[in-house]
């Protein structure tokens, strides 16, 4: 099962980010890109309409995971796996702190 999950910069949807056979992806909306008022979601991700390819999950959207003592809180309430960065991101990253946040969804 792919995984998937919206990106959202300052609630305006700004593209998706997925894991794929080779890792993972991140990919600019189309509307979010050819809107000149709309800013990248990061300087590690200026705007482009090719898709961003890593085989590891980026450290930008890492970066964005809890830590400490509320990653261990978020983990025993969902019953998350520690080494799996990627769910983590998609189950508690709606509300981050910050301008970025990533929604989850399943394909």
């Amino acid at each position: 099962m792919n995984r998937k999950g919206k990106v959202f910069f300052r609630e305006i949807f700004a593209g998706e980010i997925f894991e794929s056979e080779n890792g993972y992806v991140f990919q600019y909306d189309e509307s979010y890109l050819n809107n000149n008022n709309y800013p990248p979601i990061s300087f590690t991700f200026p705007k482009q309409k090719e898709a961003y390819i890593s085989k590891t999950l980026f450290p930008f959207f890492d970066g964005l995971i809890p830590e400490g003592w509320l990653l261990n809180l978020t983990q025993n309430i969902w019953r998350l796996d520690r080494r799996d960065r990627f769910g983590i991101l998609l189950t508690v990253c709606e509300d981050c702190i910050g301008a970025v946040s990533v929604v989850g969804e399943t394909k």
